[in-house]
């Protein structure tokens, strides 16, 4: 799958970036409870043992890549997961799986010819 960087599909986040986000447990956790609902940076930070400079970093990394959304509302800065990019990974990792199938099929119909030639 190649995302494009064409006008139309400037917004889409790389790929890349959205796989590097999601390979820190902490920033998955985020993920994981924003999938239930939107919430504050300090109730998303509150379960973690660290910093709050250091939390904020992962939300920018989340939003850097398009995988959260923020609004600021007062003194309170609010984030929501957007599902967007979260369904262009999931349609990536379907396409390397169904590459993988067909190759794997492929490899087993040549074995089996194998096998018939040995009998």
């Amino acid at each position: 799958m190649t995302v494009s960087t064409s006008p139309q599909t400037a917004s889409i986040p790389p790929i890349d970036g959205i796989f590097r986000a999601l390979s820190d447990p902490t920033r998955c956790r985020v993920v994981e409870r924003l999938n239930r609902s939107p919430a504050s940076v300090s109730e998303l930070a509150q379960p973690f043992d660290m910093a709050l400079p250091s939390f904020i970093e992962h939300l920018k990394v989340l939003e850097g890549c398009g995988l959260v959304h923020s609004e600021k509302a007062g003194r309170v800065r609010t984030y929501r997961l957007a599902p967007e990019p979260l369904k262009l990974a999931e349609n990536w990792l379907a396409e390397q799986r169904a590459l993988w199938e067909r190759r794997l099929d492929q490899f087993d119909a040549y074995v089996m010819t194998l096998k018939e030639k040995d009998i």
